[in-house]
């Protein structure tokens, strides 16, 4: 084994957190102002986001990417690509409107406050970075002795964006490969083969670290490449997909390598 290929979210950063805590404190914010309750809000504005994401023209290509809902409610998608720039220009409609049904399911008929949502909940999550606490001292293991490449689903703008605010972690890779960079996200093929041609590998020489059997588990093993599916929360397995390990933690992976 020469190389190991890392996912980024819910692997190395700990992005569910993140994406939890800016909820809560915009609800907070929200439940200060107006009678509602906070966790409900983020119930609703959850349930309305996800729900009005998949009637934009852009569906089928933040599927292909890799894009979810909730990275919507905080990504610019200023990238440079006819796709990129058909979200960038649908995101603020998309994310107000996201905030406003929220709050309209609870009886809250309030656009202005829909707006004010929409405008913190980015700052909330910049401001929320959280990392697993042994990813720094497993890739300090790591570094020197493989090939660390970085593959991530998403857009650059904001993948990039999560990189900068926990600087950290782009330091230790050799490649950092972005799906909307690339064209392509897991668990297409093409990406893992322009991977394997980045450090110049075989598929049997490298190894792919990732927590979404869907895409990270998948992809590497339609190009033959083993894996290791890091399962923290004990989620169920899959009859059709077969990681060649499964972890809970981090640190097993070097037990794994030795």
């Amino acid at each position: 084994m020469k190389a190991i290929f890392f996912d980024l979210d819910d692997t190395l950063l700990w992005d569910k957190k993140s994406v939890e805590t800016a909820f809560q404190k915009t609800c907070a914010h929200a439940a200060a102002k107006v009678n509602v309750d906070a966790s409900s809000l983020e119930h609703a504005v959850r349930e309305e986001a996800s729900a009005l994401y998949d009637t934009y023209e852009t569906r089928p290509f933040t599927q292909m990417i890799g894009i979810n809902p909730f990275e919507g409610l905080w990504g610019t998608f200023d990238d440079p690509s006819e796709d990129f720039q058909k979200m960038k220009a649908i995101i603020p409609e998309y994310q107000k409107k996201a905030w406003t049904r929220g709050l309209k399911k609870l009886d809250i008929d309030d656009e202005v406050l829909g707006s004010e949502l929409a405008s913190l909940f980015p700052n909330m999550r910049k401001e929320s970075p959280f990392i697993y606490e042994e990813t720094f001292e497993v890739l300090d293991q790591l570094k020197g002795k493989y090939t660390l490449l970085l593959m991530t689903n998403g857009s650059p703008s904001l993948q990039n964006t999560k990189l900068e605010i926990s600087p950290e972690i782009a330091p230790y890779f050799d490649h950092i490969l972005i799906s909307g960079a690339f064209g392509k996200g897991k668990p297409d093929p093409s990406i893992f083969a322009h991977a394997l041609d980045l450090v110049g590998l075989h598929p049997e020489e490298a190894l792919m670290v990732g927590d979404n059997l869907m895409t990270d588990i998948l992809g590497a093993s339609k190009i033959g490449m083993q894996s290791v599916w890091i399962n923290r929360e004990d989620k169920v397995t899959s009859d059709e997909v077969k990681p060649t390990y499964t972890i809970a933690n981090l640190r097993e992976l070097l037990a794994i390598l030795e």
